[in-house]
């Protein structure tokens, strides 16, 4: 499964929030420096999702704040 992810970095609070058009729009405490934030993103949503860290990657913005993220849930 693909989903849009919107990345918040810098917040006060973690947390994920669904969109009415399917995407995620997440709130990471880490700055977005030396993959922090991109670790973080994994971590928060191999636990939403409830997958090991290893099935999700980025496929896409690395180092931006609009993300391709994939998920495999098999």
């Amino acid at each position: 499964m693909q989903k849009k992810v919107k990345v918040k970095p810098n917040s006060k609070v973690q947390k994920i929030e669904e969109q009415a058009d399917g995407s995620l729009s997440v709130h990471l405490k880490s700055p977005p420096v030396d993959g922090k934030a991109n670790e973080e993103l994994i971590k928060l949503l191999a636990e939403k999702f409830d997958v090991p860290k290893s099935h999700i990657t980025i496929k896409s913005g690395l180092s931006s704040r609009q993300k391709l993220v994939e998920i495999d849930t098999d």
